[in-house]
């Protein structure tokens, strides 16, 4: 018995562990429209990334991943190297010059509806 409790705590502790590395935060990131939604979602999608989804409204990407596989500052740099602002991360300039001129948020809002 006493044998069965050990494994137990043991596997209860492993999986408890495992569990700990998910973790979810919000990131502002700059942007306009469906289009830059589009590009935002794609460029946070690197490995260990579960799950990315920028609102436009808000103008904020929620992520979900695995802390042990990738750090928050990496994926606000994904996405920064794709043309957006993201969190401290500050896009790069080519690839927002790239953006077509709806996505160039620098710009003002887009006129599209």
């Amino acid at each position: 018995m006493k044998t069965i409790t050990i494994i137990i705590a043991i596997l209860f502790s492993i999986n408890s562990q495992a569990q700990s590395t998910i973790k979810t935060a919000t990131i502002a990131v700059k942007g306009n429209c469906e289009q830059c939604k589009e590009r935002i979602e794609n460029a946070a999608d690197i490995k260990g990334v579960k799950l990315a989804v920028w609102d436009v409204k808000t103008k904020t990407a929620t992520v979900t991943y695995s802390s042990d596989k990738v750090t928050l500052n990496q994926i606000e740099k994904a996405i920064a190297n794709s043309g957006y602002d993201a969190g401290t991360e500050k896009a790069n300039e080519t690839s927002y010059q790239k953006l077509p001129d709806c996505c160039q948020y620098k710009k003002g809002e887009c006129k599209k509806k």
